[in-house]
């Protein structure tokens, strides 16, 4: 299956989620997050804004917070396809731009760089094991990975997770998926797949 039916595929599934199974699944993923060590070890988390059918990171940053971590959100520029963190410290500096994906307003947030990064969590429509994904079709993250050296983890409901996903040599795979079901650690699975 190419790319576009897969993420279409995995949307549909998406979709067939309730409402309750949608809030239950955030709820279970978000705790798993706040227990990895790198997580409580990072000062600096980026993270991005959750339009439903992902999982929800609102809560999950409200807790963030009351871990005291600086939150950082990304604002795309869409005519380079290029993105830039901002760090975000409450809701009311966001605003709803194109798709009513929400952004950070640049007047009322500050930038923060790759090398301030401890921890980027990754989103995605389709995940395999070894922590390959197919985002939502803009190209954003591929491009920001590139020079971040620090941990990517993504967190996905487990039936965005299938064996395989077609891939180019570009792409750059996370190092740990979280779902409401198992925690996937891709760096081993990339490493058995080469013995």
């Amino acid at each position: 299956m190419d790319k576009i039916k897969l993420r279409r595929h995995v949307k549909a599934a998406l979709d067939k989620l309730t409402d309750q199974q949608y809030n239950e699944f955030s709820k279970i993923i978000s705790e798993k997050l706040l227990k990895e060590d790198d997580i409580k070890q990072a000062k600096t988390i980026a993270i991005t804004l959750s339009n439903k059918p992902e999982v929800d990171t609102y809560s999950l940053i409200e807790n963030l917070w009351l871990c005291n971590k600086r939150v950082v959100v990304p604002k795309c520029d869409p005519k380079d396809r290029s993105m830039q963190f901002y760090e975000l410290k409450h809701f009311d500096q966001l605003e709803t731009v194109y798709m009513n994906l929400r952004e950070p307003i640049p007047e009322k947030t500050y930038p923060v760089f790759l090398n301030e990064i401890d921890v980027v969590i990754v989103p995605g429509v389709v995940y395999d094991l070894k922590g390959y994904r197919i985002g939502f079709g803009g190209g954003y993250y591929d491009r920001f990975l590139v020079n971040y050296p620090g941990n990517l983890i993504s967190l996905a409901f487990d039936n965005q997770i299938i064996d395989e996903v077609p891939r180019e040599s570009h792409d750059i795979p996370v190092n740990i998926i979280l779902t409401e079901k198992r925690k996937i650690d891709c760096t081993k699975n990339r490493k058995e797949s080469v013995e």
